[in-house]
């Protein structure tokens, strides 16, 4: 439902505050390739009306993004995407990938009497 840069609107969850929702579909979108390097972001404004929330929110997530290096501003221009910025979020989703991803698969797997040579045919089957 997403065509990052244009988005069009989808519901928030109540779980987790707007502007980090926001900003972690910003950094899906980047590390997709969804919103390549130099390319240019909706504006605050254009979220705050597109999903209907305070510019400010929508502010806040825009700031933590440039605070990470993943978007920089063009005075009077908008906001981009940084070069290296997918680069950048893969190596530190990949710092973390084993502990969050990784591991629970393997307890969920033996929870369920599934073994690594079941695992492993079905990961190579979804290539």
């Amino acid at each position: 439902m997403t065509t990052l840069g244009h988005e069009v609107a989808e519901p928030f969850d109540d779980r987790t505050p707007i502007y980090q929702q926001i900003a972690d579909r910003l950094r899906h979108a980047i590390l997709a390739g969804d919103l390549p390097e130099e390319s240019q972001v909706m504006s605050t404004t254009q979220y705050a009306t597109t999903y209907r929330i305070n510019p400010a929110t929508a502010a806040k997530a825009m700031s933590a993004l440039v605070d990470e290096g993943l978007l920089h501003k063009r005075r009077g221009v908008g906001m981009f995407v940084s070069p290296g910025a997918r680069e950048s979020l893969r190596t530190s989703r990949r710092e973390t990938f084993w502990d969050d991803s990784v591991r629970p698969l393997i307890e969920a797997a033996q929870a369920l009497d599934i073994s690594t040579d079941q695992l492993i045919a079905y990961l190579k089957e979804q290539q």
